[in-house]
């Protein structure tokens, strides 16, 4: 009986967290305000939830390949659509950081930080670069 209370914790504790960084990537689609923005630049209001349906498609496909480790062989042109819709989709959010970065100016002067922006901006950048190094040469050599 103790280990189906087990599992079933082990269960419940992943779909929790799964639930809480799904919950994570929609907050960061809706700050960045993404699918509007992407919608006001191709004129094509009437699609918003054709955009929404496919990051939501996307996400739950994405999601199943990692956790089954799909592996899809094809021609060199295949895997060259599959990038250039990667590196596109990266530019966008890339995009929509750097507006979201002007925001902490403003987000500095109201909390009377305007000294340490600087160096928030530096914990934010070596942050960043140190757990990536981490990923690439010891979690994920």
């Amino acid at each position: 009986m103790s280990g189906a209370v087990i599992y079933g914790g082990l269960m419940f504790l992943g779909f929790a967290g799964g639930i809480a960084v799904g919950a994570g990537v929609i907050a960061l689609f809706i700050v960045l305000d993404m699918i509007p923005r992407l919608a006001q630049i191709t004129r094509t209001f009437d699609k918003v939830h054709w955009y929404e349906g496919a990051m939501v498609s996307g996400s739950f496909i994405g999601t199943i390949a990692d956790f089954w480790n799909w592996k899809i062989a094809g021609p060199w042109l295949f895997s060259g659509v599959v990038g250039l819709f990667n590196g596109i989709f990266i530019g966008m959010l890339a995009a929509a950081l750097t507006e979201v970065l002007n925001v902490l100016p403003i987000i500095a002067k109201r909390l009377h930080m305007q000294r340490y922006l600087f160096g928030l901006l530096l914990a934010m950048v070596f942050g960043k670069v140190a757990g990536s190094l981490f990923e690439w040469f010891i979690y994920n050599p």
